[in-house]
C-alpha cells in the first residue's frame, strides 16, 4: 500500500513538473514574441518618423503627412500595448504628442504645394537623402493603401507627385552631372548623360504630353547638348594644332641628313 502510495506521489510530481515546464516555455514563448512584436513596432517608428524629418526638402502635402502621423500612432499604440514600465510611459507620452499632431492637421486646411518650383538640393549628401526618403515614402503609401487605410483618390494623387518628384530628381542629377563633366571636359561621358536625359524625358513625353516641366527639360538638355558639341569641337584643332606643333619641332630636332 505504502509503495503504490509512493508511486503516486512521485507520478504526481512529475506531472506538476511537466505542467510547470509547459507553462515556462508558454511564458518564454508569450515574452520572446512580445519582444519580436515590439521590436518591429520600434522599427517602423523609427523608419516614419525619418521619413516625416526630410519631408521638409520637398513639397509634402498634408494628406501624405496624415499618412505618416496616423502610421507612427498605429505603431506606437501596439508598442504601448506590448512594452511595459518606463518605456510603456514613454510611448504613451509620444502617443499623445501624435494625436495632437493629427488633430491639427486635421482642423486645418488642407494643403498641396505646387511641385514646379522645387529645386533640387546642392549637396549631393542632401540629393542621396531626398532619393532614398521618396523611395520609402513610396513603398509606406502603397503598404498603408493595400492596409485600406488610405483613400484611393488620395493615393493615386500622391503617388503621382513622388513619381513626378522622382523624375525632376533623376533629369537634374543627369543634367547636372553632365554640365560637371562637360566642364572637366569629359565630354563623351557629358553627352551620354544628356543622350540619357532626353530618352527618360521623352518616354516620359508621350505618356504626359502636357506637362510643361518635361517640355521644358527637352529644351534645356537639348541646348545643353548642343553647347557639349560645340566645346567639344573647339577642343579638337587645338588638339590638331598642338600635334602639328609637336611634329613641327621634331622635323626640327631630327638627326641632319648626310647628302
Amino acid at each position: 500500500m505504502s509503495f503504490t502510495l509512493v508511486l503516486i506521489l512521485i507520478g504526481a510530481l512529475l506531472l506538476l513538473v511537466i505542467g510547470i515546464n509547459v507553462l515556462q516555455q508558454q511564458k518564454e514563448r508569450a515574452e520572446a514574441e512580445r519582444r519580436i512584436e515590439f521590436a518591429r513596432q520600434r522599427a517602423i517608428i523609427d523608419e516614419t518618423e525619418a521619413v516625416l524629418s526630410n519631408t521638409g526638402m520637398m513639397p509634402c502635402s498634408t494628406n501624405i503627412a496624415l499618412v505618416l502621423y496616423r502610421r507612427v500612432q498605429d505603431a506606437l499604440l501596439a508598442a504601448t500595448a506590448t512594452s511595459n514600465g518606463q518605456q510603456q510611459a514613454d510611448y504613451q507620452r509620444r502617443l499623445i504628442d501624435i494625436n495632437n499632431q493629427i488633430t491639427t492637421l486635421q482642423s486645418g486646411q488642407a494643403q498641396t504645394p505646387p511641385i514646379e518650383n522645387f529645386k533640387l538640393p546642392d549637396n549631393d549628401k542632401q540629393i542621396l537623402a531626398l532619393v532614398q526618403t521618396l523611395k520609402k515614402l513610396k513603398a509606406i503609401l502603397r503598404a498603408e493603401h493595400n492596409k485600406g487605410k488610405v483613400d484611393p483618390n488620395i493615393f493615386a494623387q500622391e503617388e503621382s507627385r513622388i513619381d513626378s518628384l522622382q523624375l525632376r530628381i533623376n533629369v537634374d542629377s543627369m543634367l547636372s552631372r553632365a554640365r560637371a563633366a562637360s566642364f572637366m571636359k569629359q565630354y563623351g561621358s557629358s553627352k551620354q548623360m544628356v543622350t540619357k536625359a532626353l530618352a527618360t524625358l521623352h518616354a516620359i513625353k508621350a505618356q504626359t504630353p502636357n506637362d510643361p516641366f518635361i517640355a521644358r527639360k527637352v529644351d534645356e538638355a537639348k541646348l545643353l547638348l548642343d553647347e557639349i558639341m560645340g566645346a567639344q569641337k573647339q577642343s579638337e584643332p587645338s588638339a590638331a594644332k598642338s600635334k602639328n606643333e609637336d611634329d613641327d619641332i621634331d622635323m626640327l630636332f631630327q638627326p641632319k641628313k648626310k647628302w
